[in-house]
């Protein structure tokens, strides 16, 4: 449904570039309060370490300072809960000029020097990839703040002012002024719905890789590996890539005093754990080892890339590159799925990301291995996080309901 959207607002320039470029940044001195973007520069600077931290902190204050300067003609610390409610509110319907169509860097170069892209956006609106495919474009009238969303601007905005009140900026924190954010964030009954494939999806990608793999070695071992990797280790694809923050090597999978594989990765929050390997994850990584010429189990002195390029030397380092060799396994799935004439599966499956075979893994195995055990290899901070993908108690519920009758002479 198409929303009633004000049109003519000029959007804003970006105003502060990628971590990379952060701490060389300068900014002009025309902007409506410079003490405002130096305090944030300076938040921002605290959360360096994670590039998808950084990336979802900057997004946040960045929307707030153009709309306190651009809308409310205030200061941020001038802002009260009143500002902040009235705030929530735009970014639930943001002018048309402020929302973008796909999503384009902040700062580009140009004679040397890094300048704001002027076809960047405040917001941006997408559609789905089973839409996409359709092809359904991007409508600006259309678009629509997620609950998630709305949960990430109160705890990122509360923490920034914390972060001005420790420097002294502010006094006030108002985002917890904010006392009835039923306003906002709605209440879920029941459990969250995890995005995940089926066991019949989840077969015929691992069936179709591995066909892939015996056909194409060359291309798609690699392919097979990955697809293994994500599902039976609930890997991140953040995981699986080479960064400045994280490089996987071989001899991160290691054999403990007692003769049991482990792989340590380095996950969200930068935090480092050790995952539990299975047999058939072994089997898996001995059979691409292979492919590489490798001995079949690496030692701890194999510090190869986990993830070599097939051409170029080093690791990937491209999220992208693994989102599509995972993509074009899905696709060939599909395409295996419809032959066979399951075309709900195929049309399901279409929506599927990389992250669902993280799901996937997680919640075949929560039903067979102590919750405790899935929870530290996913790396969940808690045991409530990892019972959100216990699902026997929705099955059973679904099969008390399935044959209620409607009528009370149904016997």
């Amino acid at each position: 449904m198409k929303k009633n959207i004000k049109k003519n607002d000029k959007a804003p320039l970006p105003l502060f570039d990628s971590r990379q470029f952060l701490a060389s940044q300068t900014y002009p001195s025309e902007l409506f309060s410079p003490d405002d973007i130096k305090h944030t520069h300076n938040f921002l600077k605290s959360y360096d370490g994670s590039e998808a931290t950084f990336n979802a902190y900057r997004r946040e204050v960045e929307r707030l300072l153009h709309w306190s300067w651009c809308i409310s003609k205030k200061s941020i610390i001038e802002l009260r809960r009143t500002d902040i409610e009235a705030y929530l509110g735009f970014c639930q319907n943001p002018p048309l000029s402020w929302i973008g169509t796909k999503k384009v860097p902040r700062f580009i170069e140009a004679d040397g020097k890094r300048i704001a892209n002027s076809q960047w956006r405040p917001f941006v609106v997408t559609v789905s990839k089973a839409a996409s495919r359709k092809g359904v474009t991007p409508d600006p009238h259309c678009y629509e703040l997620s609950q998630v969303a709305l949960k990430e601007i109160f705890a990122i905005l509360s923490s920034f002012y914390n972060f001005l009140i420790q420097e002294e900026y502010t006094e006030v924190n108002p985002v917890q002024q904010i006392r009835q954010r039923s306003k906002f964030l709605r209440k879920k009954q029941g459990k969250q719905k995890i995005r995940r494939l089926t066991e019949l999806q989840w077969d015929y990608v691992i069936t179709t890789a591995e066909k892939m793999a015996e056909k194409e070695p060359d291309k798609h071992a690699r392919t097979l590996f990955i697809m293994t990797a994500l599902y039976a280790m609930y890997l991140r694809i953040s995981e699986l890539a080479s960064s400045e923050r994280w490089s996987p090597k071989m001899n991160d999978f290691h054999r403990d005093h007692e003769g049991c594989w482990w792989f340590t990765t380095v996950g969200k929050g930068n935090k480092e754990r050790q995952i539990a390997v299975s047999d058939a994850m072994l089997n898996a990584l001995k059979r691409y080892r292979q492919h590489l010429g490798l001995p079949l189990l690496p030692s701890p002195s194999d510090t190869s890339p986990l993830l070599p390029k097939i051409k170029g030397k080093g690791p990937i380092t491209n999220i992208s590159h693994i989102r599509a060799i995972v993509q074009f396994c899905f696709d060939q799935a599909c395409t295996e799925l419809k032959a066979d004439s399951h075309f709900e599966e195929a049309e399901a499956l279409v929506q599927a990301t990389v992250h669902w075979l993280r799901h996937t893994g997680i919640s075949d195995d929560v039903k067979h291995r102590p919750r405790e055990h899935v929870r530290d290899d996913a790396g969940h901070a808690s045991s409530a996080i990892t019972d959100k993908y216990i699902d026997i108690e929705l099955r059973e519920r679904h099969g008390s309901a399935k044959k209620k009758p409607v009528s009370i002479n149904n016997n």
